[in-house]
């Protein structure tokens, strides 16, 4: 068995290589190749977090991700999300590889938004607004440079030493630090939240037209990045139907307050787009919005990915079971 940990991950596995693997799997996953359940979450009351399991299938593979998403990580210096994910092969049950579920997690979020931007976002978007300066912040900066040539990239959060920290991890691009979410927003072509707030930091009047909104933070029923009115009026792409009607507070307050029409307002999933079952974009003026979720079967293919390039290069340790 292979093992790959968090540094191996990163190593082994770049932005536009998982990229590449995230718009496969997801358009064969909108052909009906993959298998994947919801995700099971459990909230033990008086834990310090929560654990999440994600299990999926392609042919010839199995694959499960345990993840502990714990809020007080980043204080501590730690990523919020900390687990592991296995392959399993799919003819005799025998694990292959274990990998580190914070890296894989961190690209492959990343590396889904930067395929949906480059399917959804116009093609002269040369503005890029970041909220939140975290890992997953700092992952979409990367992934995004793949897809779009931008001018200006403008981040905000709300610990300054983030937001600097993350300027200089990137000194080859023109990225710049924000006094305010509207700032870092207003006017921007694409706009990435990537939080853990649990109330909107995003709002509809901030948003250009013709904007691209990729919403990845906050993917609990009980939480939300966007106001609903920005989720009303966008166009509404997610990475699965089944996972937005279940766990993003967006959908299930605007659905509440009466502002969309259940899922009628979801004009297609990101892989049913990639698979050109769907064209995506209707004009050049609306606003369109990925809320990624986060599936397992972008967790198999990224993970398998890894695991292959990992084995070419010699990344990795070797074990017995």
């Amino acid at each position: 068995m292979l093992i790959l940990s968090h540094d191996d991950v990163h190593a082994a596995l770049t932005p536009a290589a998982c990229a590449k693997a995230m718009r496969e799997v997801l358009a064969a996953h909108a052909r009906g190749e993959t298998w994947m359940p919801l995700r099971s979450v459990m909230r033990p009351p008086h834990a310090n977090g929560l654990m999440g399991l994600m299990p999926a299938w392609r042919p010839d593979e199995f694959a499960l991700k345990a993840i502990c998403v714990m809020p007080g990580n980043p204080a501590r210096g730690l990523d919020s999300h900390q687990g592991v994910v296995v392959l399993f092969d799919g003819e005799i049950g025998v694990p292959r590889a274990i990998l580190d579920a914070s890296a894989v997690t961190a690209i492959r979020t990343a590396a889904v938004s930067a395929v949906a931007t480059e399917a959804l976002a116009r093609r002269d978007a040369r503005v890029l607004g970041v909220l939140g300066a975290g890992v997953q912040g700092r992952a979409h900066v990367r992934a995004l440079a793949d897809v779009r040539q931008f001018d200006e990239v403008r981040v905000y959060a709300p610990t300054i030493a983030h937001v600097e920290a993350l300027i200089e991890e990137f000194p080859g691009l023109p990225v710049r630090a924000c006094e305010s979410a509207e700032a870092a927003s207003r006017g921007a072509d694409v706009v990435v939240t990537a939080t853990t707030s649990p109330t909107p930091v995003l709002r509809l009047e901030w948003l250009a037209s013709g904007a691209h909104v990729n919403a990845v933070g906050a993917s609990l029923p009980s939480a939300r990045e966007l106001d609903s009115e920005t989720f009303a009026a966008c166009a509404v792409f997610p990475d699965s139907r089944e996972s937005l009607q279940n766990e993003a507070g967006e959908y299930l307050t605007a659905l509440r307050d009466g502002l969309i029409d259940g899922e009628r307002h979801v004009r297609a999933e990101l892989g049913e787009v990639l698979a050109g079952m769907h064209p995506g974009r209707a004009r050049e003026q609306e606003l369109t919005l990925f809320r990624s979720l986060g599936l397992a079967v972008e967790d198999l293919a990224a993970a398998r990915v890894a695991v292959e390039r990992a084995r070419g290069a010699g990344i990795g340790t070797e074990v017995p079971l």
